[in-house]
């Protein structure tokens, strides 16, 4: 049975469809993975952050980016955020925005 992945509202999934060319179709691979596999991909295409938050990890020749999700009940995927990274360090804007999202997502799922 497969994964399915839903997205945490329709602006994030049309922000991720709007990634460089490169990188969408990383994302798309990845992904499809992902729905057939589960969530968790290893290193380095996938990273456990903490509390049930993960990272899709994205890298073309256009830069890098990154698609925070977590996992619900019945093999779902809900995508978070997303951002381009343009540092070595995940900016903590964007960490506590995917927090935030994933308790949010994780109550609603209770």
């Amino acid at each position: 049975m497969n994964w399915v992945i839903q997205y945490y509202c329709s602006s994030l999934e049309n922000e991720i469809l709007g990634l460089p060319a490169g990188l969408l179709a990383r994302y798309l691979r990845l992904t499809d993975l992902m729905i057939e596999f589960g969530p968790n991909l290893g290193m380095p295409h996938t990273k456990a952050i903490d509390d049930g938050l993960f990272e899709l990890r994205l890298k073309s020749k256009e830069g890098i980016s990154r698609v925070f999700y977590c996992t619900l009940k019945e093999r779902q995927i809900c995508m978070l955020h997303t951002f381009i990274k343009k540092s070595q360090k995940t900016p903590a804007k964007e960490l506590k925005l995917a927090f935030s999202r994933l308790r949010e997502v994780k109550n609603e799922a209770q």
